[in-house]
């Protein structure tokens, strides 16, 4: 926490020019911030907000950082009170990612919709915030392993020594000891997972496509656990 005066006042510019970044990101959208209409929302003139802020690259890395960092808390904290179960719980993870998603649509777009062009997220400030949700999916993937409440493949899938080397990075990363099969399937359940709530939120389904979107997600996400190895 910041402990002088400065500190504390810079600390809290730099949340305004976030908070004031997210409302021009809802309105206009993130190919069209500017850190001078910025400015002006900050009640400064446009030098001023570059003590801050070098460039709108560097707004975009900061607004991608919160909004990650924002759906990850989401997360946490539905998780918090959830019930000592890992499918219960992975079923809670994606009604929360998706109820995010709606809430916070810009911000979901800014994360997994159209690359802004130009624009690079640096690897060293969004990884760690980026992986949130799915460093918390690999947790309970090998919790429900380790409970054997996932039934494997048989035959188990052929994996080259190439993917495997990928697979095992994986392993030494989180310090988890989960099979090829499950990593495989783990990481086709995240892709889907997202692939499905981006589809709703974009509207990519089409408006009179479906009469209850919600169970709709239900059965697309029962299905990707069924796919997982839970049992009904």
């Amino acid at each position: 926490m910041p402990t002088t005066p400065r500190a504390r006042a810079r600390a809290q510019t730099m949340q305004d020019i976030v908070r004031i970044g997210r409302e021009h990101l809802a309105t206009d959208g993130a190919a069209a911030l500017s850190l001078r209409a910025v400015a002006r929302d900050l009640g400064v003139v446009s030098s001023a907000v570059y003590r801050y802020v070098r460039s709108r690259d560097e707004l975009l890395t900061l607004l991608v950082v919160d909004g990650y960092n924002a759906l990850g808390d989401a997360v946490d904290a539905a998780l918090a009170d959830a019930p000592d179960d890992p499918k219960e719980q992975l079923l809670i993870l994606a009604r929360t990612v998706r109820a995010w998603a709606h809430a916070e649509p810009a911000r979901y777009g800014l994360l997994f919709g159209t690359p802004v062009p130009g624009y690079d997220a640096p690897a060293d400030q969004t990884t760690t915030p980026g992986t949130r949700v799915i460093t918390t999916m690999q947790f309970l993937f090998a919790r429900a392993y380790e409970r054997g409440m996932l039934t494997a493949p048989d035959p188990l899938p052929r994996v080259s020594s190439a993917l495997s080397g990928s697979f095992e990075e994986i392993r030494g990363q989180f310090e988890l000891d989960l099979p090829d099969w499950l990593i495989a399937r783990g990481v086709t359940l995240w892709a889907s997972l997202f692939g499905l709530v981006s589809g709703d939120v974009f509207d990519i389904y089409g408006t009179d496509t479906f009469a209850d979107r919600g169970e709709l997600f239900e059965l697309q996400v029962e299905a990707l656990l069924d796919m997982l190895g839970f049992s009904r």
